[in-house]
Protein backbone atom coordinates (compact mmCIF):
# COMPACT_ATOMS: atom_id res chain seq x y z
CA UNK A 1 0.00 0.00 0.00
CA UNK A 2 1.10 3.21 -0.69
CA UNK A 3 2.37 5.24 2.46
CA UNK A 4 -0.24 8.17 3.33
CA UNK A 5 1.41 10.75 5.55
CA UNK A 6 0.04 14.30 7.20
CA UNK A 7 1.82 16.47 4.93
CA UNK A 8 0.22 15.51 1.94
CA UNK A 9 -1.56 18.46 0.51
CA UNK A 10 -4.93 17.90 -0.17
CA UNK A 11 -5.37 16.52 -4.19
CA UNK A 12 -2.40 15.16 -4.61
CA UNK A 13 -2.33 11.38 -6.69
CA UNK A 14 0.77 9.80 -4.63
CA UNK A 15 0.05 6.84 -6.87
CA UNK A 16 1.14 8.44 -9.59
CA UNK A 17 5.04 9.12 -9.87
CA UNK A 18 6.61 12.43 -9.99
CA UNK A 19 9.47 14.22 -11.51
CA UNK A 20 9.95 15.93 -8.29
CA UNK A 21 9.74 13.07 -5.75
CA UNK A 22 12.26 10.75 -7.89
CA UNK A 23 14.55 13.44 -7.67
CA UNK A 24 14.42 13.46 -4.06
CA UNK A 25 14.90 10.18 -3.55
CA UNK A 26 17.69 9.89 -5.92
CA UNK A 27 18.81 11.96 -3.70
CA UNK A 28 18.95 10.93 -0.96
CA UNK A 29 15.60 12.40 0.42
CA UNK A 30 12.16 11.16 2.30
CA UNK A 31 9.37 12.86 0.64
CA UNK A 32 8.68 10.26 -2.04
CA UNK A 33 5.98 7.49 -2.21
CA UNK A 34 6.17 4.06 -3.19
CA UNK A 35 5.68 4.79 -6.70
CA UNK A 36 8.21 7.25 -6.85
CA UNK A 37 10.90 4.81 -5.50
CA UNK A 38 9.84 1.84 -7.36
CA UNK A 39 9.92 4.76 -10.79
CA UNK A 40 13.31 5.30 -9.48
CA UNK A 41 14.54 1.67 -9.08
CA UNK A 42 13.57 1.25 -12.54
CA UNK A 43 15.32 3.90 -13.50
CA UNK A 44 18.43 2.79 -11.84
CA UNK A 45 18.82 -0.13 -13.67
CA UNK A 46 19.19 1.61 -17.17
CA UNK A 47 20.78 4.78 -16.61
CA UNK A 48 23.21 6.28 -13.43
CA UNK A 49 20.84 8.34 -12.63
CA UNK A 50 21.79 8.50 -8.93
CA UNK A 51 25.01 10.40 -10.00
CA UNK A 52 23.25 12.08 -12.97
CA UNK A 53 20.76 13.76 -9.96
CA UNK A 54 24.03 14.00 -7.69
CA UNK A 55 26.04 16.02 -10.71
CA UNK A 56 23.59 18.15 -11.46
CA UNK A 57 22.55 18.92 -7.69
CA UNK A 58 26.75 20.30 -7.79
CA UNK A 59 26.33 22.42 -10.91
CA UNK A 60 23.49 24.43 -9.53
CA UNK A 61 25.58 24.63 -6.15
CA UNK A 62 28.56 26.02 -8.41
CA UNK A 63 26.49 28.05 -10.80
CA UNK A 64 24.80 29.54 -7.99
CA UNK A 65 28.02 30.51 -6.16
CA UNK A 66 29.21 31.48 -9.39
CA UNK A 67 26.16 34.30 -10.05
CA UNK A 68 26.22 35.54 -6.55
CA UNK A 69 30.43 36.20 -6.83
CA UNK A 70 29.59 38.22 -9.75
CA UNK A 71 27.10 40.55 -7.80
CA UNK A 72 24.02 39.02 -8.73
CA UNK A 73 21.64 39.25 -5.44
CA UNK A 74 18.33 37.85 -6.81
CA UNK A 75 17.16 33.98 -7.95
CA UNK A 76 14.70 32.87 -9.52
CA UNK A 77 14.55 29.36 -9.80
CA UNK A 78 12.16 26.79 -12.20
CA UNK A 79 10.49 23.89 -11.50
CA UNK A 80 13.06 24.01 -7.92
CA UNK A 81 11.67 20.51 -6.98
CA UNK A 82 11.52 19.21 -2.91
CA UNK A 83 13.83 20.80 -0.66
CA UNK A 84 16.80 19.70 -0.35
CA UNK A 85 20.63 19.87 0.99
CA UNK A 86 22.22 23.25 -0.99
CA UNK A 87 18.80 24.74 -1.74
CA UNK A 88 19.73 28.36 -3.46
CA UNK A 89 18.84 30.20 -0.97
CA UNK A 90 21.41 28.70 1.59
CA UNK A 91 24.13 28.48 -1.34
CA UNK A 92 23.38 32.25 -2.01
CA UNK A 93 23.47 33.35 1.41
CA UNK A 94 26.73 31.79 1.90
CA UNK A 95 27.93 34.98 -0.63
CA UNK A 96 25.75 37.66 0.36
CA UNK A 97 23.27 37.11 3.34
CA UNK A 98 20.61 39.59 1.58
CA UNK A 99 19.73 37.97 -1.60
CA UNK A 100 16.56 37.56 -2.34
CA UNK A 101 14.95 33.98 -3.97
CA UNK A 102 11.73 33.21 -5.15
CA UNK A 103 11.17 28.97 -5.88
CA UNK A 104 8.34 27.81 -8.11
CA UNK A 105 7.04 24.63 -8.75
CA UNK A 106 3.89 22.86 -9.88
CA UNK A 107 4.75 20.26 -7.48
CA UNK A 108 2.19 20.67 -4.75
CA UNK A 109 4.51 18.79 -2.02
CA UNK A 110 7.45 20.28 -3.10
CA UNK A 111 5.89 23.75 -2.23
CA UNK A 112 4.31 22.70 0.95
CA UNK A 113 7.73 21.88 2.03
CA UNK A 114 9.68 24.48 0.99
CA UNK A 115 6.58 26.72 2.84
CA UNK A 116 7.30 24.90 5.75
CA UNK A 117 11.08 25.11 5.26
CA UNK A 118 11.21 28.84 4.49
CA UNK A 119 8.94 29.97 7.79
CA UNK A 120 10.85 33.05 9.31
CA UNK A 121 13.05 33.39 5.97
CA UNK A 122 11.83 36.91 4.74
CA UNK A 123 13.87 37.18 1.82
CA UNK A 124 12.64 33.82 0.42
CA UNK A 125 9.54 32.74 -1.04
CA UNK A 126 7.95 29.66 -2.53
CA UNK A 127 5.04 29.97 -5.48
CA UNK A 128 3.09 26.74 -6.34
CA UNK A 129 2.77 27.54 -10.85
CA UNK A 130 3.39 26.34 -13.81
CA UNK A 131 6.74 27.86 -15.55
CA UNK A 132 4.45 27.36 -18.89
CA UNK A 133 2.67 30.42 -17.98
CA UNK A 134 5.79 33.26 -17.75
CA UNK A 135 3.72 35.95 -17.38
CA UNK A 136 1.93 35.07 -14.54
CA UNK A 137 5.08 33.67 -12.91
CA UNK A 138 6.59 37.07 -13.59
CA UNK A 139 3.83 39.04 -12.06
CA UNK A 140 3.96 36.80 -8.83
CA UNK A 141 7.79 37.27 -8.34
CA UNK A 142 7.60 40.88 -8.45
CA UNK A 143 6.37 40.46 -5.04
CA UNK A 144 9.74 39.69 -4.03
CA UNK A 145 12.06 40.69 -6.85
CA UNK A 146 13.05 43.72 -8.56
CA UNK A 147 12.70 42.80 -12.31
CA UNK A 148 14.70 46.62 -12.99
CA UNK A 149 18.22 44.74 -11.82
CA UNK A 150 20.08 41.53 -12.71
CA UNK A 151 18.40 38.63 -11.91
CA UNK A 152 19.90 34.36 -11.87
CA UNK A 153 16.97 32.60 -13.83
CA UNK A 154 17.59 29.03 -13.12
CA UNK A 155 16.12 26.61 -14.82
CA UNK A 156 17.85 23.23 -13.97
CA UNK A 157 16.77 20.06 -14.98
CA UNK A 158 13.45 20.35 -15.58
CA UNK A 159 13.43 21.54 -19.31
CA UNK A 160 13.03 17.89 -20.36
CA UNK A 161 9.65 17.58 -18.99
CA UNK A 162 8.47 20.18 -21.42
CA UNK A 163 7.13 19.06 -24.62
CA UNK A 164 7.99 20.09 -27.91
CA UNK A 165 4.79 21.21 -28.34
CA UNK A 166 4.58 23.71 -25.47
CA UNK A 167 7.31 25.32 -27.11
CA UNK A 168 10.18 25.72 -24.27
CA UNK A 169 11.87 28.03 -26.51
CA UNK A 170 9.52 30.01 -26.71
CA UNK A 171 8.68 29.92 -22.82
CA UNK A 172 12.35 30.61 -22.30
CA UNK A 173 12.52 33.67 -24.02
CA UNK A 174 9.67 35.29 -22.40
CA UNK A 175 11.22 35.00 -19.29
CA UNK A 176 14.45 36.59 -20.80
CA UNK A 177 12.71 38.89 -22.57
CA UNK A 178 11.35 40.22 -18.31
CA UNK A 179 14.98 40.64 -17.32
CA UNK A 180 17.15 43.38 -16.92
CA UNK A 181 20.73 43.81 -18.56
CA UNK A 182 23.08 42.46 -16.19
CA UNK A 183 20.69 39.28 -15.67
CA UNK A 184 21.65 35.12 -16.19
CA UNK A 185 20.26 32.41 -17.35
CA UNK A 186 21.48 29.17 -16.15
CA UNK A 187 19.96 25.89 -17.56
CA UNK A 188 20.92 21.96 -17.57
CA UNK A 189 18.71 19.48 -20.04
CA UNK A 190 18.52 15.61 -20.11
CA UNK A 191 20.16 14.52 -23.52
CA UNK A 192 20.59 10.92 -25.40
CA UNK A 193 23.91 12.16 -26.68
CA UNK A 194 25.92 10.19 -24.95
CA UNK A 195 24.30 7.32 -23.77
CA UNK A 196 21.37 7.04 -26.75
CA UNK A 197 19.78 3.46 -25.80
CA UNK A 198 20.20 3.73 -22.19
CA UNK A 199 18.28 7.03 -22.74
CA UNK A 200 15.34 5.87 -24.63
CA UNK A 201 14.67 2.87 -22.20
CA UNK A 202 14.90 5.92 -19.53
CA UNK A 203 12.11 7.89 -21.21
CA UNK A 204 9.96 4.70 -21.68
CA UNK A 205 9.80 4.74 -17.67
CA UNK A 206 9.40 8.34 -17.64
CA UNK A 207 6.07 7.82 -20.07
CA UNK A 208 4.46 6.21 -17.08
CA UNK A 209 4.82 9.01 -14.72
CA UNK A 210 3.10 12.07 -14.44
CA UNK A 211 5.70 14.27 -16.75
CA UNK A 212 7.46 12.53 -19.43
CA UNK A 213 10.60 13.26 -20.52
CA UNK A 214 12.27 14.87 -23.56
CA UNK A 215 15.73 14.89 -24.09
CA UNK A 216 17.21 16.87 -26.36
CA UNK A 217 20.34 17.41 -28.52
CA UNK A 218 23.24 20.03 -27.81
CA UNK A 219 22.12 21.63 -30.82
CA UNK A 220 18.66 22.32 -29.13
CA UNK A 221 19.94 23.23 -25.88
CA UNK A 222 21.94 25.91 -27.68
CA UNK A 223 18.90 27.40 -29.45
CA UNK A 224 17.42 28.04 -25.68
CA UNK A 225 20.00 30.14 -25.14
CA UNK A 226 19.42 32.50 -28.46
CA UNK A 227 19.75 36.31 -27.90
CA UNK A 228 21.94 35.53 -24.74
CA UNK A 229 26.06 35.79 -24.87
CA UNK A 230 26.91 32.13 -23.49
CA UNK A 231 29.78 32.58 -20.95
CA UNK A 232 32.69 30.01 -20.64
CA UNK A 233 33.50 26.78 -21.04
CA UNK A 234 29.79 27.18 -23.05
CA UNK A 235 27.53 23.90 -23.30
CA UNK A 236 29.09 21.11 -21.22
CA UNK A 237 27.70 18.11 -19.59
CA UNK A 238 27.35 19.15 -16.14
CA UNK A 239 30.51 18.21 -14.14
CA UNK A 240 32.08 19.69 -16.77
CA UNK A 241 31.20 23.25 -15.86
CA UNK A 242 33.33 25.21 -13.78
CA UNK A 243 34.47 22.35 -11.80
CA UNK A 244 36.08 22.77 -8.50
CA UNK A 245 38.33 19.92 -8.20
CA UNK A 246 39.31 17.15 -10.69
CA UNK A 247 37.08 15.16 -9.22
CA UNK A 248 34.28 16.87 -9.61
CA UNK A 249 34.35 16.02 -13.68
CA UNK A 250 35.47 12.18 -12.95
CA UNK A 251 36.23 9.88 -15.07
CA UNK A 252 33.46 10.63 -17.93
CA UNK A 253 31.39 13.37 -17.43
CA UNK A 254 29.37 12.66 -20.89
CA UNK A 255 27.45 9.92 -18.07
CA UNK A 256 26.32 12.59 -16.43
CA UNK A 257 23.72 13.02 -19.21
CA UNK A 258 22.70 16.71 -18.95
CA UNK A 259 23.99 19.47 -20.87
CA UNK A 260 24.59 22.98 -18.57
CA UNK A 261 25.01 26.34 -19.32
CA UNK A 262 24.87 30.00 -18.61
CA UNK A 263 23.74 32.97 -20.52
CA UNK A 264 23.86 36.90 -20.20
CA UNK A 265 21.49 39.09 -20.90
CA UNK A 266 23.37 42.26 -22.30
Amino acid sequence: MVDRVSWVPEGVNVDVPSSARIYDYLLGGGHNFEADRETAEALIKVLPVRDMARRNRAYLRRVVLELAGLGIRQFLDLGSGIPTVGNVHEVAHEVAPESKIVYVDFEPVAITHAELMLAGEPNVTALLGDLREPEKVVAQARELLDFSQPIGLLVVGVLQFIPDSDDPWGVLSRYVESLSSGSYLALSHFTADSMPAAMAAGKEIFAKTAEPITPRTKAQVADMLAGLEVVEPGIVFTPEWRPETPEDVGSDPSKANLYAAVGRKL
